[in-house]
């Protein structure tokens, strides 16, 4: 199938992936070793799996930690391979700290791990049950964060390796809802899934407060497509789930996962 064929059913800005994956998939068939990609969205997984589903020799798996986990690592291997735990190469910590000094949040230990100079996609889930936090990351990454994150907004902190095992339930609840919105448009879903105007949604794109799999947008047009992560800040996360078909009116049924704040 010719890469030209492939990328109309992606976003134009999802074709450098598109290629990269293609990139994987040559070194796998290249090398007859597994490929291990570092951790990838939900958007990206989906496209990942659909892509290697193209291709009749090989196969992939994904891992991030635990079974619900956001951010996974792919595998790539040919179908005689039969993948273990140890291969995707995945670590976890539990960030020790003193409560009664300060709190934890998402971001700023999202911060302090970026601030090192590390990559977003070599750092999985960031875990709470609202008292403690786990942290998954890519193993060969381990002694330096140990060495280099020893303070979270000036709070010390320990970061102690851990089993899956024992890895935390999180506390995030997400909530499943049919949305009906006239397109899939960023603004118009802010729009429609947070219930205020699309004037609000544009203003709150342009403040640089809203992302798309983590990665701030600029435009209100930009097409949100099916598991994209879309986050607006002090109002929380949502994810589209399925396109269910169209209306009588031809909006679109969605159904859309938000998270519960």
């Amino acid at each position: 199938m010719a890469i030209e064929s492939i990328y109309q059913h992606y976003r134009v800005e999802e074709q450098p992936f598109i290629d990269e994956v293609f990139g994987w998939l040559q070194t796998a068939e290249n090398t007859y070793a597994p490929y291990l990609s570092n951790f990838l969205t939900p958007r990206e997984v989906m496209i990942v799996e659909q892509l290697v589903g193209n291709n009749e020799e090989l196969n992939v798996t994904f891992f991030g930690g635990y079974e619900d986990a956001e951010r996974k690592r792919a595998l790539i291997y040919f179908s005689y391979y039969e993948p273990r735990e140890s291969d995707f190469e995945v670590a976890a910590f539990n960030i020790n700290f003193p409560t009664k000094f300060g709190a934890l949040t998402h971001g700023r230990i999202l911060g302090t791990l970026l601030s090192t100079g590390v990559d977003r996609n070599r750092v999985g889930d960031i875990i709470t049950d609202d008292e403690s936090w786990h942290l998954i990351v890519d193993e060969k990454m381990t002694d330096y964060f140990e060495q280099q994150v020893t303070k979270i907004a000036n709070v010390g902190v320990k970061l102690e390796p851990i089993s899956f095992n024992t890895l935390l339930e999180s506390s995030e609840q997400w909530n499943s809802e049919t949305v009906i919105a006239s397109s899939l448009r960023l603004d118009t879903l802010l729009s429609k899934v947070y219930n205020f105007s699309r004037q609000r949604a544009k203003t709150a794109i342009q403040s640089g407060l809203v992302k798309i799999n983590f990665v701030e947008m600029e435009r209100p047009d930009v097409i949100v497509g099916v598991n994209d992560i879309v986050s607006l800040r002090k109002f929380g996360r949502f994810w589209i789930e399925s396109v269910d078909g169209t209306t009588k009116k031809d909006n679109f049924r969605l159904t859309v996962n938000i998270l519960e704040r």
